[in-house]
């Protein structure tokens, strides 16, 4: 297999059918993510297809009308795209009572570098007129120019053949430690793209936030991002956090949210039933983008070739960043969590939709021992019927049923097409 491509731009996205399909049906269609995600690439195309306006918040005068007189900035509007809505949150309500007078669908499509409607950007979810579709930095797939994969739907239907070899994956440190934001994939030398990862970073710290909170200890946010790469792949300790940045552990709580909120990191649950009182219920922290982890890090593709120690973290971050994307798409709900139990037996990821359960367990190796499959089994001990399908990920090249719903598979299955079952 060949070295990973430099994404040309723009690249197609997976998630522009999605966008498409609302149009037609939705009177308020959100597209949210990152800050250059590709958020406002994507709403330009649309707005030039669909013929509608495009304004962008980020124009100051725009923003002052906007801010000033929402309800006479969106009355001057028919059809538009509105770029940046959280730099003037007021607009959603006036966006409400626009869409309730004329309920034509297709009418605003709005991007938010913020989640608009989970945080204190929205002051109303607008339940029954909007749908909100995450765009996340590159997939895998979409950097390969691969229609969307269904390994998730191959995965909750145990639809994995039962061995099958299906070669090497030659750089996956290097697509691990570049990330997925288009303009960081855009430089070919890995320390310009880190030193943009790395100010991203800053921007984040001492700009970004600023937008959506009251928040004045950037000095402290920014040794919380390093503190929080240090800490990603691994369970919650508000106190220790909080007594390194010395300030309490409902200010560091509230400052992860925020960056949650942002798109840079998320807490991923723990999963637990209520007859299994021997779980450990912290969640555990990932990042969204390895490439922005791996410049927090202070590692790059060479660090991590010349001490491959320093690829698990980072490979399980990049194996959630995949996962979450492809959970994205689908039109079947799906709740990414982690199994951890009294005795340290742990999953990385529990996958589960429509009462049906997926373990998947990442190894940064070429070989899978039968040890990495304790915590799946203990896992599928614990769900019993539920348990679908256990997988372990491993950077090797050859798929292979292991056991009882036990597969090893190669991770860059993850994007890439996997014949049906033999």
């Amino acid at each position: 297999m060949t070295k990973t491509p430099i994404p040309p731009s723009p690249l197609p996205r997976h998630a522009e059918a999605r966008v498409r399909a609302a149009i037609k049906d939705t009177r308020i269609v959100a597209i949210i993510g990152p800050r250059q995600s590709g958020k406002t690439t994507l709403a330009r195309k649309i707005a030039a297809d669909e013929e509608m306006n495009y304004i962008t918040l980020d124009d100051d005068q725009f923003r002052q009308f906007a801010n000033d007189d929402p309800g006479g900035f969106v009355r001057s509007l028919d059809r538009a795209v509105i770029d940046e809505i959280q730099r003037a949150p007021d607009l959603i309500l006036a966006l409400k009572m626009a869409v309730d007078d004329d309920t034509r669908p297709g009418r605003f499509l709005i991007t938010g570098s913020v989640d608009l409607f989970k945080g204190m950007i929205s002051p109303d979810s607008l339940a029954g007129r909007v749908e909100t579709i995450e765009l996340l930095p590159f997939s895998q797939g979409e950097i390969d120019c691969r229609p969307a994969p269904n390994f998730l739907d191959r995965a909750f239907n145990a639809d994995m053949p039962a061995l099958l070899e299906t070669g090497h994956l030659e750089n996956l440190i290097g697509r691990v430690a570049a990330g997925g934001f288009p303009e960081a994939l855009s430089r070919t030398n890995p320390a310009r793209r880190r030193a943009w990862l790395s100010a991203y970073a800053r921007s984040i710290a001492t700009r970004d936030l600023a937008e959506i909170a009251d928040v004045s200890k950037t000095t402290e946010l920014s040794r919380l991002l390093n503190l929080a790469a240090v800490a990603s792949g691994q369970t919650v300790n508000l106190s220790s956090l909080a007594s390194v940045l010395g300030v309490d552990g409902k200010t560091v709580d509230r400052w992860l949210s925020l960056l949650e909120q942002m798109f840079v990191i998320r807490r991923v649950s723990a999963w637990h039933r209520n007859d299994l009182k021997r779980l450990v219920k912290t969640p555990k922290l990932h990042f969204i983008d390895t490439g922005l982890l791996a410049a927090l890090r202070r590692v790059n593709e060479d660090d991590i070739k010349k001490d491959r120690s320093k690829l698990g973290m980072l490979l399980e971050g990049f194996v959630y960043s995949e996962i979450i994307k492809q959970v994205a798409l689908s039109d079947e709900p799906a709740s990414i969590s982690h199994f951890r139990d009294r005795d340290k037996v742990e999953v990385d990821f529990v996958l589960e939709s429509a009462g049906k359960i997926v373990g998947i367990e990442v190894k940064a190796a070429a070989m899978v021992k039968p040890g990495d499959f304790h915590g799946l089994k203990r896992l599928r001990a614990a769900t019993d019927q539920a348990f679908t399908c256990g997988i372990v990920l491993h950077d090797g090249e050859r798929i292979q049923r292991t056991g009882d719903r036990l597969f090893a598979i190669p991770v860059h299955c993850l994007w890439e097409d996997i014949p049906s079952k033999t």
